[in-house]
């Protein structure tokens, strides 16, 4: 394997690295691009536990749509809890205003015995749908999702994989 890279000109070396450089950030130009057109900050999330089975299961990769903001009692949602960094998807159960006034919501996992109010922030009753939701679920592919599951828990996979991509890149003769 290195020895055909030690084979390799530095023109090619540079061209072969230039080629890896594009495809990041073509995937990078796509997910920013996705994210301006469903007006969310994460256009597509993963299932990452199993409070909304039998709806979605744990591994499932969810569709974000974020501009209606009229979200209805019923509509699935992915919020991001305030000071956390981990997008929760439940089901909203109540919501109050709406109209001229801040809508919030209520929400509750379909497969969880109470509402979502423990998980909120520590002075928060609800959510306020314009600051805490990310978007709301459009469409889903099953179980895609636990690829990203995988390498969250095994982060040397994330390595191997990088590691991968590039030498499989760099070694690709035209």
């Amino acid at each position: 394997m290195f020895g055909s890279l030690a084979a390799l000109q530095p023109r090619q070396l540079a061209a072969q690295i230039l080629n890896f450089a594009l495809v990041l950030s073509t995937a990078f130009m796509l997910w920013k691009g996705l994210s301006v057109f469903t007006n969310s900050s994460s256009p597509i999330v993963v299932v990452l536990s199993g409070s909304m089975e039998p709806a979605f299961q744990r591994g499932d990769l969810l569709f974000l749509w974020n501009r209606g903001i009229e979200t209805q009692v019923g509509e699935v949602v992915v919020y991001n809890v305030r000071g956390k960094d981990i997008p929760i998807v439940h089901r909203v159960i109540r919501r109050f205003g709406g109209g001229s006034a801040p809508l919030s919501l209520l929400t509750k996992g379909d497969n969880n015995a109470a509402d979502d109010t423990e998980l909120y922030a520590h002075d928060q009753s609800y959510l306020d749908r314009s600051k805490d939701v990310v978007g709301s679920v459009v469409g889903f592919v099953p179980f895609v999702g636990y690829v990203t599951i995988l390498l969250s828990e095994y982060p040397w996979l994330k390595t191997a994989m990088l590691i991968f991509m590039a030498a499989s890149v760099v070694l690709q003769r035209e």
